[in-house]
């Protein structure tokens, strides 16, 4: 089905463009968000007036957002998790956490929808874009990192498990005491 933009839609175009994609798409999402039309005689001779009305409206709203992405576009935020000895984490790192994190330290609204990364899941730099218009996509540096401090290793022989060391102690402490008491017996 071919259908006219009538608003910029993240991986299909921009407003103005005639685009074919499945009926379904067009018919449950397209059509009913009012983001296009189909693409009709008549709908097509309107072409240039909605490239300038979406031209108009995509530089206002870029204008407004550009603030915000000049203090995302320099951000480096740093996540604290577990992670296993292969550097996989347990668990993941959201689009909402990061989402979170940018919006307590620009003290702005970020929308997790912004963020374009699958959950994190692994230790190490990473590169998440934001983007918040169609124009603007700044890019923030996602660190994650170990919460577990590095323990010193020690040697096999040397590791006692503190229950084990308990466990073999009191048997042993009790078996004394047992045979001290049934030695006076059998004298008697």
């Amino acid at each position: 089905m071919k259908v006219l933009l009538l608003k910029d839609v993240y991986n299909l175009g921009r407003a103005g463009d005639v685009k074919k994609v499945a009926n379904g798409y067009a018919r449950n999402f397209l059509i009913p968000q009012k983001m296009a039309v189909l693409a009709t005689a008549g709908a097509t001779s309107h072409v240039e007036r909605i490239k300038d009305s979406a031209d108009k409206q995509r530089e206002l709203v870029n204008e407004e957002m550009s603030g915000l992405a000049t203090q995302i576009a320099g951000l480096e935020l740093v996540f604290k998790a577990k992670v296993g000895e292969s550097g996989k984490l347990f668990g993941s790192i959201t689009q909402q956490m990061i989402a979170d994190a940018i919006s307590e330290k620009i003290s702005a609204k970020v929308d997790r929808r912004w963020v374009e990364a699958q959950p994190l899941r692994e230790a190490g730099d990473h590169k998440v874009k934001v983007r918040l218009t169609f124009d603007l996509v700044p890019e923030v540096k996602v660190t994650v990192e170990s919460d577990v401090e590095e323990k010193v290793e020690e040697p096999e022989g040397k590791r006692n498990h503190p229950r084990k060391a308990e466990a073999k102690t009191e048997p042993v402490e009790e078996t004394e005491a047992h045979a001290a008491e049934e030695t006076p017996a059998a004298e008697v």
